[in-house]
Formats: C-alpha cells, structure tokens, sequence
C-alpha cells in the first residue's frame, strides 16, 4: 500500500484516514476503541508512519483521543459542540432552501423526488445505512439546486459530530419515517416556490433534529464527554 515516494506516503494516510474517519463517524468504531498504530498498520499493510499521519488528522477533527504512552482511543461525542455544530448547519441550509424555491427547475425537482424515493425505499427496508446515505444526498441536492454546492461542504465539516449521533438516532429511535416526513414537507414548499414557507419546513426539521440528539445524550451517555467535562 506504501512506496518510497512521500506524496505515495500522503495517499496512503489519507486513504486510512478515510477508512478510519468513516468507521468512526458511522460507530463501527464506537467511542473508547482503541486505536493502536502497530495492529493498525499490520491490518492496512503499511509502516506506522502513515497510520500516525492519519490519526494525528482524526485528532485534529476532534475524532481520535491522544493518551499518555501513545496510544490513541476513538473520541468521545463532545457534547458541548453539537450546539454549535447544529446552528451552523441550519443558518447554511436556510439560505439554501429558499434560493432552491425560488429557482428549481422541473428537472431539480425530479431529481428531489427521486431521492425521496430512495429514501422511502431504505425507511420501509429498515436500512438504516442506505438512509443516511440518501438524507446526505438529499442535502446536498437542495444546496445544488440553489446555486450554492459549496454551502453543503461547509455543513459537512461542521456535522460531523452531530452526524454520529445521527448514526445512533435512526436505529435506537426508529425515526426515519419523521425525517422522511419532513424532507417531503420541504419538497413541497420548493415545488410551490414558496421560499418562506421552505424555510419554516427546515425549522421544523431541525427541530426534530435537536431532538432526536437529546435523547440520544440520555439514551447512551457513556459515548458522549459531558459539557462540564470539557477543557476550557
């Protein structure tokens, strides 16, 4: 996986870093895995070098904890950073819901309807996985249709703690059917391009969104780093 050249050595971290990042925001690395570089490298057929690189990024990200003697554990969910990281989220996507009422096309909205297909078909399969995957998309199409891709990116880096709690909402709570529901009320404000009326659906969603993240904190404490323990 590795050669001698060091922008070979920046892909290859890069590519664990991907594979690390994913299997940790989607909890198949839960919080207080260890992450050991030898057992790693050996598993990614790589010398530690890479490993390092990568998990020092995670680090950064606020994903991966650094403990005494170098070893390094999946981070808890920071609890006192999901306010934060929803606001930001939401001031991003209502300016993009209303731009995309008020310029989608025939086209854009076929394109939403498809999703929400895809979408239903996930919710009545219970599979939690192709959901989530189909409620990005479904984002980042709003965020297309408006004329503003960028704006999608830019909630992306600042979910992704949020996105892990998303990721033990949709099978503890069951609550694919209220998002899809949502989504559907926010189509429908884009297909009668009614922008205000876009905006109000999305505060609805997001609603639903601060409160599903609530009961997630209560319902697995043990993978959330409390507010008061955080460092100041």
């Amino acid at each position: 996986m590795e050669g001698a050249a060091g922008s070979q050595t920046v892909t290859v971290a890069g590519a664990i870093y991907g594979r690390l990042r994913s299997d940790i925001v989607s909890l198949k690395r839960p919080p207080g895995e260890s992450l050991q570089r030898r057992p790693l490298a050996k598993a990614f057929g790589v010398s530690i070098t890479p490993v390092h690189e990568a998990l020092l990024r995670l680090g950064n990200e606020g994903l991966v904890e650094t403990l005494p003697g170098n070893g390094s554990v999946v981070a808890r969910i920071p609890v006192e950073a999901l306010p934060t990281a929803i606001a930001i989220r939401r001031t991003l996507e209502q300016a993009t819901v209303r731009c995309a009422a008020e310029c989608a096309t025939p086209a854009g909205l076929r394109r939403l309807q498809r999703n929400l297909d895809a979408q239903r078909q996930a919710a009545w399969a219970g599979n939690h996985a192709d959901f989530y995957q189909a409620d990005e998309e479904f984002h980042a199409l709003i965020a297309d249709i408006a004329g503003h891709p960028g704006f999608w990116d830019v909630a992306r880096k600042a979910k992704v703690q949020v996105d892990r709690c998303r990721h033990l909402a949709l099978p503890a709570l069951g609550n694919a059917g209220r998002v899809l529901a949502e989504h559907e009320a926010i189509v429908a404000a884009i297909a009668a391009s009614d922008p205000d009326q876009a905006a109000r659906a999305l505060a609805g969603h997001f609603t639903g969104i601060e409160a599903g993240v609530r009961e997630i904190v209560a319902l697995f404490p043990d993978y959330f780093e409390p507010a008061d323990a955080q460092p100041h």
